[in-house]
């Protein structure tokens, strides 16, 4: 089977990613609580060129993915491309990347607010994603 990814699509998914997470962190909505919770360090004044860089790649890739698995499921549902897209975004996100954050964070005994906001931020990022690639297409 050849699997027919739409990279424009992929490309704005990608950058949707960014979007949310400025927004999501930023001090009007999450900023300050996420900070606390995650003990961020903000004296310091890193340079946030670096994590920017990483979410980039990280960001085209899961796009790339999930646009991949759309079509799959696509093609074995034959819903609107639309809803196959939504739909597998957030099943990838429950089983996957949800499911792995709260792994992660209880055994690192993170609070369970910060696993909410980041959990919540995948989601709506994942979200957004599937709606890009599915109202783009193939």
């Amino acid at each position: 089977m050849d699997v027919q990814v739409n990279l424009w699509a992929v490309l704005a998914a990608t950058a949707s990613a960014l979007v949310v997470g400025s927004i999501w962190y930023s001090p009007a909505v999450f900023a300050k609580r996420w900070v606390k919770l995650a003990r961020i360090d903000t004296s310091k004044g890193s340079s946030i060129a670096k994590p920017i860089a990483i979410t980039i790649v990280v960001s085209l890739l899961t796009a790339y993915i999930l646009a991949h698995v759309a079509f799959l499921s696509h093609q074995f549902f034959h819903h609107s491309f639309l809803q196959d897209s939504l739909d597998t975004a957030f099943w990838l996100w429950l089983g996957l990347s949800g499911a792995r954050f709260v792994t992660h964070d209880a055994f690192e005994g993170r609070p369970a607010e910060l696993t909410a906001i980041n959990v919540g931020c995948e989601l709506v990022t994942l979200m957004l994603m599937g709606l890009i690639i599915g109202v783009i297409g193939v």
